[in-house]
Order: structure tokens, then sequence, then C-alpha cells
């Protein structure tokens, strides 16, 4: 089943994450690693990455996670881009049979604690509207015409705004992605589930999936580093402690995953898993959780 299908039927959503390699890694191993869970998850997102002017290949990964067998969504950001990048970017990712995208604001990815309280991902709305509005009617904003119409299922970045009230700005910019014809919202990485359902009984108004975005830390030391990079507080201080203490590191990092997973099953439509180099180990806390 893929990403649409199992939104339109209301199953619980289980999507991952993979960076498209950089330099001379290989994709082939990378996608070799996620072999275990093929037909366990419901899509594949590939961020874009550039590292010291080194840019990795969203697009051939993506065409590589088609070929073998995952349902790829292509995961872009509007805020750097003008209309005839995304446009190209787009085209792209059609060609190599993507029917998935999920954009946000690049701060969301590498600016850590330089975001602001509000918090909330920036998606140029009327940018991005432009551009698909034109590929699903089949020509270029420019008014040349395609060989086909382009249409995705769209997921859009939101923060949840740690249990405090949504700001205006924010049920706006909900607003504004629905109108565009978002599909789904994705948050922010959730670790706390009581505050989360608050911000769900406000987000609920919208009538669209949310999937809430759940990482998986092996050790008390990225847990730290999320907090220090990211941002202060993100990951509870009882999180970081219960792995420090812990005797047997791995499994208390499955029983958090799954104990997370759990308790988001009645709260929203799914889970996107963001594995931090670990997809070959997914597979264990896909079983944990009993995800599939």
């Amino acid at each position: 089943m893929n990403l649409k299908e199992a939104l339109e039927k209301k199953r619980f959503v289980v999507t991952s994450e993979i960076q498209a390699p950089l330099g001379e890694d290989e994709p082939e191993t990378l996608i070799d690693s996620l072999g275990k869970v093929r037909g366990r998850v419901d899509g594949v997102s590939v961020s874009e990455v550039e590292l010291e002017g080194v840019v990795g290949d969203t697009i051939k990964t993506c065409d590589l996670l088609k070929q073998n067998n995952f349902n790829a969504i292509y995961q872009t950001t509007t805020r750097d881009k003008n209309r005839y990048q995304l446009q190209k970017d787009l085209t792209s990712a059609h060609e190599t049979g993507v029917e998935n995208l999920l954009v946000f604001t690049e701060d969301y990815r590498i600016s850590g604690d330089t975001l602001q309280e509000s918090m909330f991902f920036h998606v140029d709305s009327g940018k991005l509207a432009s551009v698909l509005d034109h590929l699903k009617e089949g020509q270029t904003i420019e008014g040349t015409e395609l060989d086909s119409k382009m249409d995705f299922v769209l997921g859009s970045g939101v923060e949840t705004p740690w249990g405090r009230q949504m700001p205006k700005r924010g049920m706006e910019e909900m607003e504004d992605m629905m109108n565009v014809g978002t599909g789904y919202f994705l948050t922010t990485p959730i670790f706390d589930v009581d505050q989360f359902a608050k911000f769900m009984k406000q987000a609920g108004q919208f009538k669209v999936p949310v999937i809430a975005e759940v990482m998986i830390l092996r050790t008390a030391g990225m847990g730290k580093f999320l907090n220090r990079h990211f941002k202060s507080g993100l990951v509870p201080e009882w999180v970081i402690q219960k792995l420090m203490k812990a005797p047997d590191k791995t499994k208390a990092s499955i029983e958090l995953f799954s104990d997370t997973v759990k308790s988001l099953k009645d709260v929203c439509q799914g889970v996107h898993i963001i594995t931090i180099g670990g997809e070959d180990k997914l597979g264990q806390y896909l079983n944990a959780a009993k995800l599939r």
C-alpha cells in the first residue's frame, strides 16, 4: 500500500526518512540497509543535503527507492528556491515516477537554536501553489504545454508549539497549506505525547491527517546533541537519564520508541521515523511497536 492509499483508507501511516548520500557514498548501500523493512513502511522521504559545497543527489536516490519497490517521497524546501527552480526540481522528481512531495522551510533542518519560539515552518504557500497549479494543468509557469499533468500527494511541515496555545500565525499557515492542497501535516519530533495531544485538539479543526515525527535515540549523547544544536529542551531530561542509566542501551532505546508510538496511535494518524543513521536497525523498532 502506498502513502496515498494509506491516507485515504485512514490507516495508521508509517513513513521513514533518509538523507541523499554525499560525495563518494554509495546510495545503493543505503537502499540495501532498508531491505528488511520493504513493505512495512508507506513511504521513505529523501531530504536535500548540502555539506561544504557537496550536494546529495535527491532525485537519483528517489529513483533508486522506486526501483527497489519503496514509495519515494521527494522532500524539498521553498525558502531559497524561486518558482523556476521549484518547477525544475518537481518536474525531475515526476519524471522518475515520484508521486509524493514533502515541503519544509530550510530553517527547520539546519538552523537549530536560531529558530524563534513560534517555530512554525514558513512554507511560501503562494510560490508553491503557483507552481503546483500550473503542473496540475499540464503546463509550465511560462505557459508551455507539458507532455503530461503532474499531481503530487503533498505533505507540509508544521511545528507543534510544545503544549502551549498555538500561535495565530501557526494557525494561519496551516490553513494556507490546507488551501494549497496538503494531504497531511508532518510535525517536528515528538517526545511528550500529552503536550502533543493538546496541539492535536487545536489542529483537529482542519480535518487534515497529522503524522508525528518520532526520532530513534540510541544514546543519551544523541539527546544532548539535539538539545544543544537543535532546540533546547526538545529531548526531555527524563529520556536522557533513562538512556544514560540503562545497563542495556538498545533495550532502553527500543522501549522509549515503542512506548511513544503506542501512545501516538490514539492521538494522530501516523508516525514518521527518523533513524539518525540507523536504517539497518529500523526493523527491530517496528517489531517492538507492532508496526506492520
